[in-house]
């Protein structure tokens, strides 16, 4: 369908890690040097990015500031546990199949009217199935959405330890060849590559399959002085040593 997307990477999008990081400041997220590294791994070799690590570590947040950053539209897909794969990747719309059948049911029985018996007429109307199951009637959802986008985006698969494993292996063929295969219509490459990010709360272990295809980071509660950091980077209005005491709490909390 085109030209091999990892032609599309993301050459100059940032300088080096320094220039990572400074660009996400501004955005108004806080990443230290492993994320800046990983990020700007990420923009260089065109690779998914798996983050895994305990909820509230801003995982979310890195694909959302990601977009920010970058100019990119955010296509998020939020897993979860018996997610049916035509949720995340098409649907057929049928209802629009029935109504074009309906509009061209003249034109149908043109096409059988002199058909020498039954299974002659089944022949030439499923000589016609292209018409029928082609991109028209594909309801996109957010996998071939970001596939198919005639712009780059960021694609966030959230929670991907949520999905069912049959879920996680439909994503092996995406996240290596940025591509889709659609049984009826063929396979849909990448018009522009997008960034991807997964997340994972770690409630099951990912396969190896698609840890093998990401860059893989954990990421954990950051140390006291750098939540004084993120706080201060916010418009709490909290003075100093609330802010303090609110993190000497929180980190209580934790531990217990």
């Amino acid at each position: 369908m085109n030209t091999d997307p990892r032609n599309a990477a993301g050459e100059g999008e940032f300088d080096d890690v320094a220039h990572a990081l400074e660009r996400f400041r501004e955005a108004g997220y806080l990443a230290d040097d492993r994320l800046a590294t990983t990020v700007f791994l990420q923009t260089r070799l065109g690779k998914p990015v798996l983050l895994e690590g305990p909820a509230g570590v801003g995982k979310t947040q890195f694909a959302t500031s990601l977009a920010a950053v970058t100019g990119r539209r955010l296509i998020r897909l939020q897993c979860y546990e018996g997610q049916d794969e035509t949720k995340a990747l098409y649907e057929w719309d049928y209802g629009k199949q029935m109504l074009y059948t309906q509009i061209l049911r003249e034109k149908i029985g043109q096409v059988v009217e002199d058909a020498a018996d039954l299974n002659e007429a089944v022949e030439r109307i499923a000589k016609q199935d292209s018409v029928f199951f082609s991109e028209r009637f594909l309801a996109p959802r957010p996998l071939l959405e970001a596939i198919d986008s005639e712009e780059p985006v960021v694609l966030l698969i959230d929670e991907v330890d949520r999905a069912d494993e049959a879920l996680e292996a439909v994503l092996l063929e995406l996240l290596s060849e940025f591509q889709i295969s659609i049984p009826e219509v063929g396979t849909v490459k990448a018009k522009q590559l997008p960034y991807v990010v997964l997340t994972s709360n770690n409630t099951r272990d990912l396969s190896a399959a698609l840890k093998r295809r990401c860059l893989h980071l954990f990421l954990d509660y950051p140390e006291a002085q750098r939540e004084l950091e993120i706080i201060n980077s916010k418009d709490t209005g909290l003075s100093e040593a609330l802010a303090v005491r609110l993190i000497e709490i929180v980190r209580g909390l934790r531990e217990l």
